[in-house]
């Protein structure tokens, strides 16, 4: 009697425990190290805000400092967390090596194009508009540890949401879903699209949400021309 195969979840959960240990301790370190350059970096996230940051408690900016080198260690070893996740979730569907090398590629390319277009465009004009309900008897006084919090999820988030036509070519590569189901089902990506949003934005106002909601809908259509190039049915 010939034995079944592992279900894939349990394949890509014994694929990921390979690395995952490796990968979480250097997380940590490139942390401790990044720390020390907190100050230079708290200046580059502070570009697009004319205000001065304050801070309400006694370790509030010693935690800020924290998620700034913990956010910059992450944003730095993206690309081997990538190939980690992708040759994990590869692994199941008999992934080659050659089309890992081109989904890792192609996705820490993508990433850093949507963080890099949120902090040029996106970020710059959503802090601008928050701020603009501002007065004469409304002044900002804006905690350091929230504006961390606020622009370093950000630009996570869409560094993440940028991933959707990598995504898209994925499933459709490995058979687990088909072009033709992206194409009908755009209304119910749309609304899919509205909540993802709403929950990745840092703060629940409806600007933020169409400036993340727009590109992902943008970039969703992008994956479906994609799969269509690629021929993929």
């Amino acid at each position: 009697m010939m034995n079944e195969s592992p279900p894939a979840l349990i394949v890509f959960i014994n694929e990921l425990r390979k690395s995952i240990r490796a990968l979480f301790i250097t997380v940590m370190l490139v942390t401790v190290a990044v720390f020390f350059l907190t100050p230079q970096l708290l200046r580059v996230v502070q570009a697009h805000l004319a205000e001065k940051l304050y801070f309400f408690s006694v370790s509030g900016p010693f935690l800020a400092h924290v998620k700034l080198a913990l956010f910059a260690a992450l944003y730095g070893l993206m690309p081997w967390i990538m190939a980690v996740l992708l040759k994990s979730v590869g692994k199941p569907f008999k992934v080659t090596r050659r089309q890992l090398v081109l989904f890792t590629f192609f996705t820490c390319l993508l990433f850093y194009a949507g963080t890099i277009f949120c902090y040029q465009v996106t970020l710059p004009f959503g802090i601008n508009f928050l701020l603009g309900f501002g007065s004469e008897e409304l002044k900002p006084v804006i905690s350091i540890g929230r504006f961390v919090n606020f622009v370093t999820i950000f630009i996570l988030a869409f560094g993440i949401i940028f991933e959707l036509p990598i995504l898209m070519v994925f499933t459709a590569k490995v058979g687990l879903v088909t072009r033709s189901f992206f194409s009908r089902n755009r209304r119910y990506a749309l609304l899919l699209i509205a909540i993802v949003a709403a929950l990745l934005t840092p703060t629940p106002d409806i600007v933020n949400m169409m400036l993340m909601g727009g590109p992902l809908y943008l970039l969703y259509e992008v994956g479906i021309i994609i799969l269509k190039i690629m021929k993929i049915p």
